[in-house]
């Protein structure tokens, strides 16, 4: 059998990886983008607020090979722009308004990369300083309801049923604020930006999670039809969210390159990472959960305060209630969200925006009730398990939790766990298990794609989308391989060219779900073509039979009731006198969401050890199962499982963006100071796939799996946490301090 869809095939991109072939955006040299490469380097604002009153150039422009300095004042006019959730491209030098500390405010073009560093260091700006707001607690009086939420899908404040008169006749309570610091996505790549003109014609190659995304915005920006812009990304090196828009280093790229007629690279550094490409908001969340004495839930209310910009530079929510409107049965449920805006960029998307962060917040309230109501937290979610999504009124597509949180606890021991805190030892360690539970929604997004089939027993499959690292490549090629009955390869799978058929960005767990079923229908349609095509030749053995009466069986056309009577693929097309056939099929989401509700879910278990004298915390076991439709591909599926599950113990345990309250700048924008998780950090992570066949969601039942493992990783390790101790943190992450209840 040749590994086809769900089979552990090795990724098909892996070799050029590991050998230094793979091709980033900051990587295509001048013989591919043209003669001339030239370096621009940003400068940015050193204040929170304010105006700029004056540029002084002179030492910046005389030294050599400096090409252009571009600022507010030199920058050519550009269309007014609105920014949206694509567009984070304001402001783009358009005036001399300060709005955040590290905003952009003059590029500088040169030669050579040192040379652009060092005139950027001598620019010197003039500002007018005016008071800001740097910090969350600071302007939460300014809090207002988001104008867009959710992409327009919902209202920011749901309800039904009775909230306030059922949360005060609960028999059990559970009343309290949790809260998630500033987060930074730190992809291995740092975002980076070739800008080549070629008449009135631009190519950007861009580290983008959305080719179709950036082609057009970049057009908006600039002006220009989209069929003017081509956008490159063969392989990206990690986003999370941050690159799933388009921010202003993008258009200030192409504006320098049209400027100075060269083509130009531009790539942040590490630290300009932490103040130019979004980031996970903090948020203040109170939650309320009133129960029965039997443990049924009764009332659930969310109320969630999130961080933002200043609402010039756009609207951005971290939707932390969604998950809380649906994950349980309750009939009485109030969610509502509100954003502080201060002087700070833009937040964005990050991996599992709304529910990383609402989850951590939900599954801390219900391990709470359980320890009010004395009985094991995952008996709790039993009781309350949610056979319909309560807040649509839909039933699921499908929905596997129950296995989820059977298979994972049988899997981790879960029977095993005392119920009084502090009970399992492991010499002088405290040992504590937690569990949460995991949910994401299927996303889907219209896209198209291309097949080609060669006389040589090959094909190409062709599509505006991306590998952002997840195995995409590697994905598509099987579904390809399996359309068409052949070994995988003898299937090239092409993504990163903005002139490809369109496909939607990588974000919402979206991809495989959007591109998949599109590269199948393309695929299938080149099959057809080949069955008319042999049922055409007078010669052909299958003369005389119908299209139903063929099958495709490693590269063959073959009779279902005569296996042996077969023609290769190869054959075919030689015996009609053509070197290749090609064809081009798409695929959109339908009126489905409109009957069900589509979510993936999980089921998180994970032990910890906590030393009670330095307040460190270890995880030691993980075990996380997971329903999220068909897996194309158990191998990277796993990869992205165990993926998902680090980038939460990292925002259990570590990560945190420290802003200086005086000025409003980031103090910790290095991998030396913002703390992530290392190999030391991570045990060994065991994971399940729950089954599931749902043809429902989309043509190949495939859900994603992007976000899904990451949600309730937090939860669980601070449930486990107080599990161990008795000690409940209610803000991540869990440092030492905090778990020994110290005030520093």
């Amino acid at each position: 059998m040749l590994p086809r869809i769900g089979q552990p095939l090795d990724r098909v991109d892996g070799r050029l990886k590991v050998t230094g072939g793979a091709r980033y955006a900051a990587e295509f040299p001048p013989s591919t983008v043209g003669a001339g490469l030239v370096h621009a380097v940003l400068v940015q604002s050193t204040i929170a607020r304010g105006t700029i009153t004056g540029f002084d150039l002179g030492a910046a422009k005389a030294l050599p090979g400096v090409l252009a300095i571009l600022t507010p004042d030199s920058t050519m006019p550009l269309p007014d722009v609105k920014p949206s959730s694509a567009v984070a491209s304001i402001p783009m030098l358009r005036d001399r308004k300060v709005r955040y500390q590290g905003q952009h405010i003059a590029v500088v073009v040169a030669d050579t990369l040192e040379r652009a560093q060092d005139a950027a260091s001598r620019v010197v700006v003039h500002y007018a300083t005016e008071p800001a707001v740097t910090t969350m607690e600071d302007g939460l009086k300014g809090a207002y309801k988001p104008h867009s939420f959710a992409n327009g899908r919902q209202p920011p404040d749901t309800s039904r049923g009775d909230f306030d008169g059922a949360f005060t006749g609960a028999a059990i309570k559970i009343d309290e604020t949790y809260v998630t610091p500033i987060e930074h996505h730190n992809a291995m790549e740092p975002h980076a930006t070739i800008a080549a003109w070629n008449g009135d014609r631009v190519t950007v190659y861009n580290a983008t999670q959305s080719v179709s995304g950036t082609q057009q915005t970049v057009a908006t920006c600039l002006g220009i039809a989209p069929r003017q812009v081509q956008v490159v990304a063969d392989f990206i090196g990690g986003g999370f969210g941050s690159k799933g828009v388009t921010w202003p280093h993008v258009v200030l790229a192409a504006i320098a390159a049209r400027e100075v007629g060269r083509p130009v690279k531009l790539v942040l550094t590490r630290a300009q990472m932490y103040s130019s490409n979004g980031y996970r908001p903090k948020t203040i969340q109170h939650v309320r959960l009133g129960a029965d004495a039997t443990g049924q839930l009764v009332a659930i209310g969310h109320d969630g305060l999130a961080q933002m910009s200043d609402p010039e530079l756009g609207e951005f929510t971290e939707t932390v209630g969604i998950a809380s409107q649906m994950l349980y049965a309750c009939p009485n449920v109030s969610v509502t969200h509100r954003v502080v805006p201060i002087a700070a960029p833009l937040p964005t998307f990050m991996r599992a925006p709304g529910e990383a962060s609402g989850v951590y917040a939900l599954e801390s309230a219900m391990d709470e009730l359980a320890v009010a109501l004395k009985i094991d937290p995952l008996d709790l979610r039993l009781r309350n398990y949610a056979e319909t999504d309560g807040h649509e009124g839909k039933p699921f597509s499908s929905k596997s939790l129950r296995d989820c949180y059977t298979k994972g606890a049988a899997l981790f021991g879960w029977d095993k766990r005392p119920l009084t805190p502090g009970t399992l030892r492991s010499g002088d360690k405290l040992l504590g298990w937690g569990m949460a539970t995991a949910t994401y929604p299927m996303n889907r997004g219209q896209a198209e794609a291309t097949v080609h089939v060669f006389a040589n027993g090959s094909a190409v499959l062709r599509i505006g989308s991306q590998d952002i690292g997840t195995g995409t490549y590697t994905v598509l090629t099987q579904v390809v391989a399996d359309a068409l009955s052949l070994p995988p390869a003898a299937v090239r799978t092409e993504l990163g060219d903005s002139r490809f058929p369109k496909a939607p960005g990588s974000g919402g767990s979206q991809t495989v779900a959007s591109c998949a079923p599109a590269a199948q229908a393309a695929a299938q349609a080149c099959r057809q073509k080949l069955i008319d095509m042999t049922l055409a030749d007078g010669q052909s053995p299958f003369q005389g039979r119908g299209a139903e009466a063929i099958d495709f069986i490693d590269g063959n056309l073959v009779l279902k009731d005569q296996p042996t009577t077969r023609i290769a693929i190869g054959d075919v097309l030689k015996r009609a006198g053509t070197e290749r056939i090609e064809a081009t099929a798409g695929s959109r989401p339908g009126d489905e969401k409109q009957h069900y509700s589509m979510h993936s879910f999980g089921a998180q278990f994970v032990e910890v050890s906590v030393d009670p004298e330095l307040g460190e915390v270890r995880v030691l076991r993980y075990v996380g199962a997971f329903a999220a439709g068909r897996i194309l591909n158990a191998k990277t599926g796993r990869s992205q499982l165990i993926g998902g599950i680090t980038y939460g113990i990292g925002m259990a345990l570590l990560e945190e963006t420290l802003v200086d309250r005086k000025t409003g700048r980031v103090t910790n924008p290095t991998l030396a100071e913002y703390l992530m998780p290392v190999h030391a950090d991570i045990p060994d992570i065991q994971t399940i796939f729950i089954e599931e066949d749902d043809a429902l969601v989309n043509a190949l039942g495939v859900k994603g799996i992007g976000e899904l493992p990451m949600v309730g990783v937090a939860a669980a390790i601070a449930n486990a946490v107080y599990h161990a101790t008795g000690r409940r943190v209610r803000d991540l992450p869990l440092r030492p301090e905090k778990v020994l209840g110290l005030t520093i």
